[in-house]
């Protein structure tokens, strides 16, 4: 499946909730859902044999890092693009301007963003539409 194909899909999802998006604002959910589904998993982190990785936010500035930890030596950090806030932002608009709620799910477990006429609360949010 192509990444039109997948858009035309979610636009068909949405559509069964009366939600109507034209196709450049159904690609955006389907392409800020990627990114934020791989920002949740990146802070979840991974690691191999020689190391640790994770993004994790500074307490006193809400910075992003990329923070890596040998298993053998000194860890370090470094400063990386807020990929999450600014996917929550393009999110936002769109909903806003169809009167939509969304709800952005961390877990990487399952898919990160849905969307819906209605409000999505923590406990219902799989009503939604999932992006």
């Amino acid at each position: 499946m192509t990444a039109r194909n997948d858009t035309y899909a979610l636009m068909q999802q949405l559509g069964a909730r009366n939600i109507s998006l034209d196709f450049d604002e159904a690609n955006t959910l389907r392409r800020a859902q990627l990114t934020l589904h791989r920002w949740a998993e990146q802070e979840c982190g991974d690691g191999n044999d020689f190391s640790s990785w994770a993004i994790e936010r500074d307490e006193t500035t809400n910075l992003p890092y990329f923070c890596r930890y040998p298993h053998a030596g000194k860890s370090y950090r470094t400063r990386i693009a807020d990929r999450e806030v600014g996917a929550i932002r393009r999110v936002a608009a769109i909903c806003k301007a169809h009167g939509l709620h969304y709800y952005y799910q961390g877990d990487p477990r399952g898919c990160a963003l849905y969307v819906s006429n209605e409000p999505l609360l923590g406990h219902n949010y799989t009503h939604g539409v999932a992006c």
